[in-house]
């Protein structure tokens, strides 16, 4: 790195920390104007409108998150993350040939209070937890090549016994927890706000009579007490929901938008059903009909709440299709075994015998590299559910095993069905794409 890009990248962090006790009292420009250029380039016209409404988002609800999560909101998500990092991921670049994902996720525990129908990570062993100096380590190599944002995920991430310890030694990174939520209390709030660096999303699976038939009977209250004592304490949260055939209308509706805004989640995420893991059922996924509902509800929302919604599935043209493999992000599962994603459970390596830059540059890791995007159309995305095709390609050119008891079904007795129905999504998405998103995209470049 040259002089002038560490001057610069000084004054930059030095004029980000200077706003951060005025933020909230700061215009959206200034705001934007301050960070928005100096963040790596994005590609495409929807990316970079996503991003806008998040940094907008953000400052909005710096008014009523503690001082100590705005502080590591805007220092380490935004500089860190975002900024700070660049120069790193830009070395890796030049040394490798790919730049590295942007996130990591990482199931430190499989133990949990819950037992869930079709829990995508059921299968998993829960008698030993990764080793924690594996954990700290994963997140060292992480920062050395320009990554800050983490995802914690299981399990249940608050089982845990280190995670404060982990959230505290890394103090410099940002993560984002994915939690059933009813292990959060005043106490657990008091302590994440302290901390500062952690936004949970609770996962819930529309009201209290969808969730409690999935989740257990006594699990709504303590969700709702949970979001309580995060929002009193001044920490970002958001939700999390698992779309199936059953609950995907209800989960995209105004009504149940409108009730965790009013809550105080800052986010939500959304997540299509996938026949992996815990008894898996092609019946409990939405249909191809349904999963393009949710897609143009998704559109709709963000035009129209004040909230930050993001379907991993649907939203395949804000990140130039799939994010696996390494390219967006991978996932480090209990094991050690590391994942191109948290739902495709097969490995060529493991993180207790390697780097995290080996496993990134790895056969199997490239193997995905080489194939993204998989179609032109981004509306359709996935190898499990889009291009099932792709995925037993892969597995079957590197010799790739299955990460738990089972996870090979979904390359073998599921195969006939998975091709059915990502031939029935492509009939419906490809004339979206050259419809909707294609003269968008065009439209763009022609400016």
């Amino acid at each position: 790195m040259t002089l002038k890009e560490k001057v610069r990248l000084y004054t930059t962090s030095t004029a980000i920390k200077s706003v951060i006790k005025v933020l909230p009292k700061i215009s959206d420009d200034r705001w934007l104007s301050l960070v928005k250029g100096r963040v790596y380039k994005l590609k495409s016209s929807g990316e970079r409108d996503f991003l806008e409404n998040l940094l907008v988002n953000l400052k909005k609800a710096s008014s009523r998150i503690s001082p100590e999560v705005r502080k590591k909101v805007v220092m380490n998500l935004i500089n860190n993350a975002m900024i700070q990092g660049q120069p790193k991921r830009k070395a890796f670049l030049e040394k490798y040939g790919i730049t590295p994902p942007n996130h990591l996720v990482m199931s430190p525990t499989m133990k949990c209070n819950l037992k869930c129908y079709g829990c995508y990570a059921w299968q998993y062993p829960k008698k030993d937890d990764l080793p924690y100096d594996v954990c700290n380590r994963i997140i060292d190599e992480a920062n050395d090549i320009g990554l800050y944002f983490f995802v914690i995920t299981g399990g249940e991430p608050f089982a845990w016994e280190n995670l404060y310890d982990f959230l505290e030694r890394h103090n410099d990174s940002f993560f984002q927890i994915y939690t059933n939520g009813t292990m959060i209390t005043d106490e657990v709030a008091k302590k994440l706000a302290k901390l500062g660096n952690a936004v949970p999303c609770i996962s819930v699976e529309g009201f209290e009579k969808e969730t409690a038939v999935r989740r257990g009977s006594e699990t709504w209250g303590k969700i709702m007490s949970a979001m309580d004592a995060l929002r009193e304490n001044g920490v970002l949260f958001g939700f999390s929901v698992t779309a199936t055939r059953p609950n995907n209308e209800l989960v995209v509706s105004d009504e149940f938008v409108d009730f965790f805004v009013e809550k105080g989640c800052f986010i939500g995420w959304y997540f299509n059903y996938i026949p992996i893991g815990k008894d898996p059922d092609m019946e409990l996924m939405p249909t191809p009909e349904q999963r393009d509902f949710r897609r143009k509800r998704i559109l709709e929302i963000r035009k129209t709440k004040d909230i930050i919604v993001a379907d991993f599935w649907n939203d395949g043209n804000l990140v130039n299709g799939c994010m696996a493999g390494g390219k967006n992000y991978l996932h480090v599962n209990v094991n050690g075994d590391v994942e191109p994603c948290v739902f495709v459970h097969f490995a060529a390596d493991n993180i207790k015998e390697k780097s995290l830059a080996e496993v990134l540059t790895s056969p199997f890791f490239m193997a995905f590299r080489k194939r993204q995007p998989y179609t032109e159309n981004h509306l359709r995305p996935c190898t499990i559910i889009d291009n099932p095709q792709v995925l037993r390609d892969i597995v079957a050119e590197t010799g790739a095993y299955s990460t738990h008891e089972g996870a090979e079904t979904i390359v073998t007795d599921l195969a006939k069905q998975l091709d059915a129905y990502s031939c029935a999504y492509a009939k419906i998405a490809d004339k979206v794409w050259e419809e909707q998103y294609v003269p968008n995209e065009e439209k763009q470049e022609a400016v």
